[in-house]
């Protein structure tokens, strides 16, 4: 059976957390803080863009047309960072751990509810 998913972003004081409801009973909370102080050795801040109008709104590196998504899913797939490095050769070693750091950050403040 197929669930809709219904998005629902609510801001709270700083913090912005955006609901997805997958079902009757469960439940999937992004906590999105607002930006600070990372505890990594980059500040992703600095490398990750969002703009809407390029590429869906999706979070790219310093404003270029490859997203977050894209670097992961060539890690996934086996890619080590120097073949990144070499077939896209305006990126750095610092917007691979940028993309990194962006995801490990997001996962941290993701949580599954079950009701």
């Amino acid at each position: 059976m197929k669930s809709t998913v219904t998005e629902l972003l609510i801001t709270h004081r700083t913090h912005k957390v955006l609901l997805f409801k997958k079902s009757v009973c469960d439940y999937l909370f992004l906590l999105f803080q607002p930006r600070g102080k990372f505890m990594s050795s980059i500040n992703y801040q600095d490398f990750i863009t969002i703009e809407s109008g390029k590429r869906s709104g999706k979070p790219c590196i310093r404003g270029l047309r490859i997203t977050v998504q894209d670097i992961i899913e060539y890690l996934a797939s086996g890619m080590t960072q120097e073949e990144i490095l070499d077939d896209f050769d305006y990126l750095t070693k610092e917007d691979i751990q940028a993309c990194l750091a962006y995801v490990a950050d997001r996962e941290k403040h993701t949580l599954v509810i079950n009701s």
